[in-house]
């Protein structure tokens, strides 16, 4: 008989051994290898059945084992040494880098629908997820007062096995809160801390706070599945990415408004200092602003001073690079839960809902468009590679009509990856040996480029002894998961003798695994199967390929990929050389990154928002082969990999993957696989250990999360921390009245007139002339705008390149039809086709971009083309 309700009874440990559970309940054990090493050490096959995971382990430990345990002494000073090391973790926050910085936020609240942080925790996804786990564990390691927030999903996302016939299937395990690493946060009373949002129709959706802590950084996970709720609202966080659209809309609305609600009953129970700056990690959560808009309306703000409060503290980071990626709900839909009896209610449904709309060329006014809703909510916005800004301006330049997208206000912090939780402890320890213990921990957590260029100095001998030891330790896994795998397709012990000969670790090996969505191309090593074949079973110079990933449960066309790829590797003539491995999760991937020789990615450019996956093998000596994409495009330069060849702009897509395909093939044939092989003295192969250090020196220090953390904290978190203290209460309402003056005086701002003073002959490099605008401002003030020059190089369609930028200062009264004098210098400093303009934006103190408010004005021939060019 099938229970109607599961739970799991924690073990109550002996009194010498109760720090165990405290170092289990911090989730720094899962990038602090001596804490690793302690707990495996407490079973050995316990900790390999409970697959790493501290909590599961303590679960199964027998009595006899913890009473051993209590009376070991050897194991009780280990014991004692780790939960000294985390206290001091925990308890030293001035030696970090954020307590030695000056003028930063109190506290910042990072909201995000997934989180990486361990496999012992599965509440993510894909890159998103594990983007979102490394920010919290570098905020963690530099002192960075970081709450994170979102959802606890009792399935979380699906596991992942296939069919006899390649197809993939999914299985969602129930998993218990008392059987995992989160604790509930409670209110002074012991009772469990809730939130309650007010539905449509007058139901309610409640959801018990959760807490994760990863290692100075509290999670908040909001739970629907308690008591009082009806059937429907406990399956509000059933499953990650589950449901039709109402269900992603509660999601989504629990996320943001339940969030904002949890980090207050937080900080009101702990005593943690109140966040100054809320961070939305893509759009799921954008609805954090609304609420905080309503708490604002509470204390007597009108909407649009609120709203501009609201923008002060906010920071959006989109990661999408296609439309196709952004949740859109139906506007009625939203405003039936958001207005109407809802929890936003007494709050212009009309307003809300114009936040979200697609007011853009193309856009679809009858939808409800989460990640505009966060570009309007935020006044600092970022992609997550130069590249992702790049197209994150032209795919949102819509909303700043007149404005050419290099000037939309979305900048790019290009993303890192956690080192110590990526890097193989091989590679730890050679690190260490190299230049020390601390200065190894240094390097990982924080950088330093000195740090990182010690890697120059590592004996080839040694770095290719690592490089096999971590090839043999992926192939040893990899023959134990293909085993598993067949078994589950429904194969015999019998029929699996070949899987104990499946890759070879001496052997050039190449790791590819992702989610697959289309853009991906996952079979684009496919497009010549004879020609891959043939690289495959090279009799001098072979490849092998490791490939893994998981297809969205609904996406048909991303599971037929999988099945293809799958029959491929099903071969016999091929089958020892190219393997699909299913459920591709973090416990995977701490030996596949390190294992591989190659990583291979070949995405459609430019859709590969960052690719953390390429820097997480990077920091293990594996050298990347990808499309000039993402974060490759950025710090790709010629010695740390190969770039793939791109036929960008190709209509024909199948002959764009053919093309791509056969560069691919042509460089692992004729470059890669020739540069693995070619041995000289004592067999090693020198020019590709140069590479390896290479990327290690170069590529180190910049693919960190430390360095990502850092980046958001001087550039984005500071900016907003200042712009949050200097609009509130009557600032806000003044910012918002200038703001709604300027809207409605800026159709009369226009610029009439633009010379310059005159020049004999050809003007030659370095002359100075003079520029003179006459600009209508109607009712506004000169100190309402800044009157701009803009000069430079121009290209043959009399665009302008980069050019330089010089405020105009106003000369003299208006004239009498009421046109104001600008005047300033034009210096021709470059050679060649050279041009000018002049445009007018609004100016005040307290806004963070001069096209923050979408206005601008230029002269009449200009639109599109300079005003003057001189040639």
């Amino acid at each position: 008989m099938k229970a109607i309700r599961r739970f799991t009874v924690r073990t109550v440990l002996p009194e010498p051994l109760r720090p165990l559970g405290e170092l289990a309940q911090n989730l720094r054990w899962s990038w602090h290898q001596e804490t690793r090493e302690l707990f495996r050490y407490v079973d050995p096959e316990g900790w390999r059945a409970a697959q790493g995971d501290p909590v599961r382990l303590l679960g199964t430990v027998s009595k006899d084992r913890l009473t051993a345990l209590a009376a070991d002494r050897r194991f009780l000073r280990r014991l004692a040494a780790a939960a000294e090391d985390l206290a001091d973790y925990l308890s030293v926050p001035g030696a970090r880098w954020y307590q030695e910085q000056s003028d930063l936020p109190a506290a910042i609240a990072y909201f995000s629908p997934e989180f990486g942080i361990t496999s012992a925790l599965p509440q993510y996804s894909g890159g998103l997820g594990i983007l979102a786990g490394d920010h919290l564990k570098a905020a963690s390691d530099l002192g960075v007062p970081l709450i994170g927030v979102g959802l606890l999903y009792r399935h979380g996302y699906f596991r992942q096995t296939l069919s006899r016939e390649g197809w993939q299937q999914e299985q969602y395990p129930v998993l218990d809160p008392n059987s995992l690493p989160v604790t509930p946060l409670r209110d002074a009373e012991g009772a469990p801390a809730q939130v309650t949002l007010q539905l449509t129709g007058g139901r309610a959706l409640h959801a018990r706070i959760w807490k994760a802590q990863v290692g100075r950084v509290p999670l908040l996970l909001l739970d629907s599945d308690v008591e009082g709720n009806q059937a429907a609202e406990r399956d509000v966080t059933d499953r990650l990415y589950g449901g039709g659209s109402e269900h992603r809309l509660l999601q989504e609305m629990l996320l943001g408004i339940g969030g904002v609600r949890a980090v207050r009953a937080y900080c009101r129970i702990t005593g943690h200092p109140e966040p100054e700056v809320f961070h939305t990690n893509e759009g799921h959560a954008g609805f954090l602003g609304l609420e905080r808009i309503r708490e604002l309306a509470l204390h007597g703000l009108d909407f649009d001073a609120a709203l501009e409060a609201v923008r002060a503290g906010t920071v959006f980071t989109t990661h999408t690079p296609v439309p196709a990626g952004i949740d859109r709900f139906d506007r009625e839909l939203v405003g039936r839960h958001l207005g109407d009896g809802g929890e936003l209610q007494g709050v212009d449904i009309g307003r809300i809902l114009e936040l979200g709309m697609e007011t853009h060329r193309g856009g679809d006014p009858n939808l409800f468009n989460m990640a505009v809703m966060g570009l309007r909510l935020a006044q600092r916005a970022n992609g997550v590679s130069t590249l992702h800004g790049v197209v994150s301006r032209e795919m949102f330049a819509g909303l700043w009509p007149g404005f050419d997208p290099e000037d939309v206000p979305i900048t790019s912090i290009t993303n890192g990856v956690h080192a110590p939780t990526w890097v193989a402890p091989e590679v730890q320890r050679l690190a260490a040996a190299q230049v020390g213990p601390q200065a190894a921990e240094d390097a990982l957590a924080v950088g330093g480029a000195e740090r990182w260029e010690a890697c120059a100095a590592i004996p080839d001998a040694a770095v290719w002894e690592l490089r096999r030891t971590l090839r043999e330790q992926l192939v040893d896994d990899v023959r134990r998961r293909l085993r598993e795998s067949w078994r589950q397709r429904g194969a015999g012990e019998a029929e699996l003798g070949w899987t104990d000969h499946v890759l070879d670790p001496d052997v050039l090996t190449v790791g590819f695994a992702r989610r697959v969505p289309s853009y991906k191309r996952l079979t684009l090593m496919l497009k010549d199967p004879d020609r891959l074949m043939e690289l495959l079973l090279h009799p001098e110079r072979p490849i092998q390929i490791v490939v893994a990933g998981k297809a969205h449960p609904a996406d048909d066309g991303g599971k037929r990929l999988v099945q293809e790829l799958v029959r491929f590797t099903d071969d016999p003539r091929v089958r020892h050389r190219i393997v699909f491995l299913p459920d591709y999760d973090m416990r995977m991937a701490r030996l596949l990154y390190p294992g591989c020789d190659v990583w291979l990615n070949n995405p459609l450019r430019p859709l590969e928002a960052c690719g953390t996956s390429g820097m997480k093998a990077a920091l293990n000596g594996c050298l990347n082969l990808s499309v000039l994409d993402g974060w490759w495009d950025e710090w790709f330069d010629g010695d740390n990999g190969w770039a793939i060849p791109t036929a960008d702009g190709l209509a024909d897509e199948d002959r764009r993957d053919t093309l791509e395909a056969a560069a691919l093939y042509d460089l692992l044939q004729n470059q890669v696989a020739p540069r693995f092989y070619d041995t000289g003295a004592h067999g090693l192969p020198h020019r590709w250990i140069e590479m390896v250090r290479h990327t290690l020196a170069t590529l180190g220090p910049k693919v960190l999360a430390g360095r990502m953390v850092r980046d958001y904290v001087t550039r984005l978190y500071a900016p907003a921390a200042r712009s949050h203290r200097a609009i509130q209460g009557p600032a806000a309402e003044e910012l918002a009245a200038w703001k709604k003056r300027m809207r409605q005086q800026w159709p009369q701002v226009s610029v009439d007139h633009v010379e310059t003073s005159s020049v004999e002959g050809t003007p030659e490099l370095g002359s100075t002339l003079t520029l003179r605008a006459q600009v209508s401002l109607g009712d506004l003030d000169p100190a309402d705008v800044d009157v701009q020059l803009l000069s430079g190089r121009v290209d043959a369609a009399d665009r302008l390149a980069a050019p330089s930028v010089l405020s105009l200062k106003p000369t003299g009264r208006p004239d009498i039809s009421g046109r104001h004098n600008y005047e300033g210098p034009l210096t021709l400093d470059r050679t060649g086709a050279f041009g000018y303009t002049v445009r007018v934006l609004p100016s005040h103190p307290l806004l963070a971009t001069p096209a923050e408010l979408g206005l601008l004005a230029v002269p009449a021939e200009a639109q599109g083309m300079t005003a003057g060019v001189l040639r």
